[in-house]
């Protein structure tokens, strides 16, 4: 019995060793969450003044057209995506402080393969994107909006913003390894997220835009996780693309952008 099983071992055991790795990189990235929570708290503050503020100005737009439910009910989840957004989008930063403290140095020698540090690291920064999840589906349901409490809704909300999470943090570890300096980092970071935010439909309907608007927006990746979130969390929630378009859209820029951070990882110790 053993000799027919330790073939099947053989195969899983580098299997395992990956997970392994992948894991312990995403759970020293945890860690530090834990020994900082105020982070957390401070990053909630912003989206909740997006709903308070904008939310309830732009309801009163009569031009602003969402369909049938109430403007409230369109924006919760366009927030939701850009809290996990700007939170993704400098995670990059961390990379450089690991530099300069000479921690990368030490992950760099390490037996784990390139790609493992790039997804462990990702798949931490899903820990803060689902964080700002929990503070806005308290802050829309007290807000009294049409939020679906399905569990495999919910399911499917937390497997967008992990995938939308890894998605920009894995693309914010490429913009450190090429301008290598927290100065730099900072301010292609802040002209990245603005663009990224407006040209999407996280905060109006892609109908409203102008046609070249349009074609930008549908290239965005985060139209598709607002598409999703917009879909699973609102209980009248109908998406634009299809549910599986958007994780396939999700899943394929979350390849590229793997494949991209693993290939320049090592050029941020250079």
């Amino acid at each position: 019995m053993s000799m027919e099983l330790s073939p099947r071992r053989s195969v899983l055991a580098p299997v395992g060793d990956y997970a392994t790795q992948v894991w312990a990189v995403s759970a020293a990235e945890v860690t530090k969450l834990r020994h900082d929570p105020i982070e957390l708290i401070s990053r909630a503050v912003q989206p909740v003044l997006w709903l308070l503020l904008f939310g309830q100005v732009m309801a009163h737009v009569r031009g602003l057209s969402v369909g049938a439910g109430s403007y409230l009910d369109f924006l919760a989840p366009g927030i939701l995506a850009q809290s996990v957004l700007f939170v993704a989008i400098f995670y990059g930063l961390s990379a450089i402080w690991e530099r300069d403290l000479g921690v990368l140095h030490r992950y760099m020698v390490s037996p784990a393969p390139r790609s493992a540090l790039v997804i462990g690291k990702a798949l931490a920064s899903s820990v803060r994107g689902l964080s700002q999840a929990i503070v806005i589906y308290l802050c829309a349901a007290l807000m009294g909006v049409g939020l679906s409490f399905r569990p495999e809704r919910i399911a499917l909300v937390v497997v967008f913003i992990v995938m939308a999470s890894a998605l920009f943090s894995t693309f914010s570890l490429i913009i450190a390894c090429i301008v290598k300096t927290r100065e730099r980092f900072m301010g292609v970071g802040q002209f990245l997220t603005m663009p990224i935010f407006f040209a999407s439909n996280a905060i109006y309907p892609i109908s409203l835009m102008p046609t070249w608007l349009r074609a930008i927006a549908r290239a965005n990746p985060l139209s598709y996780e607002v598409d999703g979130l917009r879909t699973l969390m609102l209980s009248s929630g109908q998406s634009q693309f299809g549910l599986a378009f958007d994780l396939a859209a999700l899943a394929l820029g979350l390849c590229l952008c793997v494949v991209v951070a693993t290939r320049m990882y090592p050029r941020l110790t250079q």
